[in-house]
């Protein structure tokens, strides 16, 4: 007759017929690499590298874009991701620079980074003349972009 650990349990006398139940093993808990935090919440120097400079690779893979794609936004050249004199050019580094900017100051309105880049490609500014702020930025206009951005934040008007 089996008897169930309750009845084994509950015996009246400690000892008598009291079934031993096989010893558990005691795990402790492993311990784990931190948790990568979202991407969203990363900061902005998690894009450059630690000479300083932006990191087409990880800036690419973080908006969700090849480099080519990357360069495009920029307004830059296929060829200039592939050579480093030309990535670390000033110009090209100051103009990455100024579109991770604002596309960091967008995801917090616009609710992520895969957001705000489609705010940055694709929203035409009425205050601009219907232009997006990629093609301000690729006219040298991020100056412009951040100001009314900051106006935004103020509580100003489009």
């Amino acid at each position: 007759m089996a008897t169930s650990r309750r009845s084994v349990l509950r015996s009246s006398s400690p000892r008598a017929g009291r079934q031993t139940l096989p010893k558990r093993k005691v795990t402790r808990p492993r311990k784990v690499a931190a948790i990568p935090e979202e991407p969203s919440s990363r900061s902005v120097t998690s894009f450059f590298d630690p000479a300083g400079l932006v990191s087409f690779d990880v800036a690419a893979a973080r908006f969700g874009m090849s480099k080519l794609q990357f360069a495009e936004t920029l307004g830059l050249k296929k060829e200039t991701v592939y050579r480093a004199s030309r990535v670390n050019a000033p110009k090209v580094q100051a103009r990455a620079k100024e579109m991770i900017e604002i596309v960091r100051r967008i995801a917090g309105w616009a609710g992520g980074e895969p957001q705000a880049i489609a705010w940055y490609r694709a929203e035409p500014i009425p205050a601009f003349g219907g232009r997006t702020a990629e093609s301000l930025v690729k006219s040298g206009k991020a100056t412009a972009v951040r100001d009314y951005l900051d106006a935004i934040a103020t509580g100003g008007f489009a």
